[in-house]
């Protein structure tokens, strides 16, 4: 029988832990596969940890990986699925905002034949200012980096195995999404209603400066128009340059004109060629700064306990071990760890 991981990142979701479990199981009786969750602790400062172990061991299907520190969504979904056994992987966020129960209907394109199935968001329930400038980031990144990027964006996704061994040869922990549509295998798309966050499960931990840094590692991670932008303006600074020094010694050999040497004028002269150098520095630093961290070939995220329950194994047995990802996801599938 083929087996189905759901893949949770939690930081600082100890509140909605449980009735996320809740859903899972009601959906996974209702499919023919078998289901096993995998929750990734991101380094959670609240009991997010301690909720997954108590899961874990009331529930077979749970399994419960601690990093050994906040790595980062991207890192945390990426360990999840490095450690995920099945024959399909679903990512889905642990604050229930992503309805759980749409993983049938994805599952149902996936046994049609796709290897990537999107949900997409066709609208939010959201704060007006959260979804005005998540729906113009996305926009961005469609028009400007990623065409295939659905409009409404996407973190909910389900994929096949063949796509996952595809993405563990690749060194890009930063690039998201964007990674899975470059593979070019064909996404069906699954549209819903993203709900409001609940009261009751807290906070959102996703702050403004980690949805700027995601834009920013998305458009740089897929598009090289910052630096042909940059190409373009040293070229037309370059041009006038040659052409208004042309025009004074055209002026001065020719028309006998004296030009007043202007203190302001100088100066407005080297800010703008000054700052237009220090832009264009700036952008070859975001590209080479990536391209350090993918040289040094440091792990996007080491794993520092994997907890699991199985009837098999003494329930008294408890061991910690360290895994730096990227790892092979099967055999990490095979150490129980209770």
């Amino acid at each position: 029988m083929r087996l189905i991981s759901v893949v949770v990142p939690v930081y600082h979701n100890a509140a909605s832990l449980r009735d996320l479990v809740v859903r899972l199981d009601e959906l996974a009786r209702s499919q023919p596969e078998e289901f096993e969750y995998v929750f990734v602790d991101d380094g959670s400062r609240d009991d997010s940890y301690q909720v997954m172990e108590e899961l874990a061991r009331a529930n077979p299907r749970v399994r419960a990986v601690k990093l050994a520190r906040n790595f980062g969504s991207n890192a945390a979904s990426s360990a999840g699925i490095f450690c995920a056994r099945g024959d399909a992987v679903v990512a889905i966020s642990a604050d229930l905002q992503d309805p759980p129960e749409l993983i049938g209907e994805m599952l149902e394109r996936w046994r049609a034949g796709y290897k990537v199935v999107l949900a997409a968001r066709a609208s939010r329930k959201d704060p007006w200012l959260t979804t005005v400038t998540a729906n113009l980031s996305w926009k961005f990144l469609r028009r400007m980096a990623i065409p295939s990027m659905p409009p409404g964006g996407c973190d909910f996704c389900l994929l096949d195995r063949l796509v996952l061994d595809v993405l563990r040869e690749t060194h890009e922990p930063s690039a998201g999404l964007g990674m899975v549509l470059w593979t070019g295998f064909e996404p069906a798309i699954v549209h819903y209603h993203r709900q409001e966050r609940a009261q009751h499960y807290g906070r959102s931990m996703w702050s403004w400066s980690k949805k700027i840094t995601y834009l920013i590692d998305t458009f740089v991670s897929f598009s090289h128009l910052p630096i042909r932008a940059a190409s373009v303006l040293g070229v037309a600074l370059a041009t006038l340059g040659f052409a208004y020094a042309a025009l004074v010694t055209f002026s001065v050999i020719f028309l006998n004109a004296r030009y007043v040497h202007s203190w302001a004028s100088v100066m407005v002269a080297i800010l703008v060629v000054g700052g237009a150098q220090l832009l264009m520095i700036g952008l070859l630093g975001e590209y080479m700064v990536r391209t350090l961290e993918a040289a040094r070939r440091r792990p996007p995220f080491v794993i520092e306990r994997v907890f699991q329950v199985d009837a098999a194994d003494d329930p008294a047995r408890h061991e910690r071990h360290a895994i730096a990802g990227p790892i092979e996801p099967r055999a990490v599938g095979r150490e129980n760890v209770a």
